[in-house]
């Protein structure tokens, strides 16, 4: 590789950044912007690929970059999954047992939903068929947009890429149009629900919907004195920067992955040659994590350090993603696309009030919102619909979510690589009989974990 292609791809970058701070700007100044809480990296992305060369060709970005943009998700995509493990603390119950009576029903409640999905997309794939040309894996991307966000269409892009499938783009960009959908639709969804149940007497402790903190809205903090630390400082930069650490084991796991998929791959055994290389990942840093554990220096990792590195990795890889968006190819399938994520969120939204009320003991509403935002958007867009319910965070329902969401997002990890499998082996029945089952597994397992309060 020589210094003009590092410094092209620099430029490359550099153009991304500058999409990326006009982004912010926008979502700063603009209402539509603040009151739907669309990401920067979301505003900034569509917008270079409205003057990009794929619609309107009024920035001269050049066809190598698209190409990049393009690639870019499914490459970072592996470091993000890969520092899922890490600094993960598995311990506390919580006042009176609540939490663990709370967060193993809400794990399987999430997985309940998310099967659910999987089956309305694959449904949706085998009756748009009766009309359409349906590529193969049209459906997963439902549950990878709703329940992963825009980051996750790498996670697809790269393994269809890495199965040499031709059509990996494209669904890598029905991927970031059922994330966008999901976001949206997730957030105003959410509110009217809000609404809805405050007048109903559903809210705990919301009695009418209040007002969301100006900062959650313009995406930035002003006030230095509210301005939180962004990690803690384990090592000293004396010997080596805290973010330069984390980075620097999260890459090496990765690196190690890539030659572990490479060896699978000359032996030419079969299965574990087809598996993704972030799924090898994943397991790598939760042995990596465990001996750090073991070792006790796990004080040298910070959970906040791990977010802000994977947290910046994910805004270019949205961004990236959406900027090269084949918005014709993707068009073509806009109708069933647009069946089914709509479907799908009223689905979701049903399944978690329904299931949530029945079998949630403390707070249902609450943990059930909060749910709704995080299986129809992102884990964020739970805390948001939280904060409006709870916005003194009084009730226990913010550390059930999230430890109930670091199970879930482990699974669903999981899951996606073998739906993909099974869809590219057995097909579209393969893969619904797989969702049912997983639906069947995951409603005995709320059965049993979340029996009617009544009962209790």
């Amino acid at each position: 590789m020589t210094s003009a292609v590092l410094e092209d791809f620099l430029g490359s970058l550099a153009v991304l950044s500058v999409f990326l701070l006009i982004g912010t700007f926008l979502r700063a100044k603009l209402k539509i912007f603040q009151k739907t809480f669309i990401p920067a990296s979301v505003i900034g992305g569509f917008l270079l690929l409205l003057l990009g060369p794929i619609v309107s060709g009024v920035l001269p970005i050049p066809d190598s970059w698209i190409s990049t943009y393009s690639a870019l998700p499914g490459v970072l995509i592996v470091p993000i999954v890969a520092a899922v493990p890490l600094g993960i603390r598995f311990g506390g119950g919580g006042k009176g047992g609540k939490k663990n009576r709370i967060v193993l029903p809400l794990f399987f409640l999430m997985s309940f939903a998310a099967a659910f999905q999987i089956l309305i997309g694959f449904l949706t794939n085998a009756a748009a068929g009766l009309k359409y040309e349906m590529y193969p894996a049209f459906g997963v991307e439902l549950l990878a947009g709703f329940c992963g966000g825009h980051g996750t269409a790498g996670l697809v892009g790269n393994a269809l890429q890495s199965r040499g499938l031709p059509y990996w783009e494209l669904s890598q960009g029905v991927c970031v149009t059922t994330a966008t959908f999901g976001l949206v639709g997730g957030i105003l969804l959410g509110i009217l629900l809000i609404n809805w149940a405050a007048r109903k007497g559903y809210t705990s402790i919301l009695k009418k919907p209040g007002d969301i903190p100006d900062t959650f809205k313009v995406g930035y903090i002003k006030d230095p004195e509210q301005q939180g630390p962004l990690c803690k400082e384990t090592t000293l930069p004396a010997s080596i920067d805290t973010l330069a650490f984390h980075l620097a084991l999260i890459l090496t796991v990765c690196g190690v992955s890539y030659l572990i998929l490479n060896l699978l791959t000359k032996s030419g055994i079969p299965v574990l040659k087809d598996i993704s290389v972030w799924a090898y990942a994943l397991l790598l840093m939760f042995l990596v994590w465990w001996l750090m554990c073991k070792l006790k220096i796990d004080y040298l990792v910070d959970s906040k350090a791990k977010s802000r590195i994977t947290g910046a990795m994910t805004d270019y890889a949205v961004i990236a993603a959406i900027a090269s968006l084949p918005i014709q190819a993707v068009a073509s399938y806009i109708v069933p696309i647009i069946i089914m994520c709509v479907i799908g969120l009223a689905v979701t939204a049903a399944i978690f009030l329904l299931a949530g009320r029945r079998y949630l003991r403390s707070n249902w509403f609450e943990h059930a919102i909060a749910s709704f935002g995080m299986a129809s958007g992102v884990f964020l867009t739970g805390i948001l619909l939280l904060r409006i319910c709870d916005p003194e965070g009084e009730s226990e329902v913010l550390g059930n979510y999230s430890m109930a969401y670091v199970f879930f997002s482990l699974l669903n990890f999981a899951l996606l690589s073998f739906y993909l499998s099974i869809i590219l082996t057995k097909g579209v029945p393969g893969v619904l009989l797989v969702g049912g089952l997983v639906a069947l597994i995951s409603f005995a397992g709320l059965l049993f974990s979340g029996r009617r309060r009544a009962g209790d």
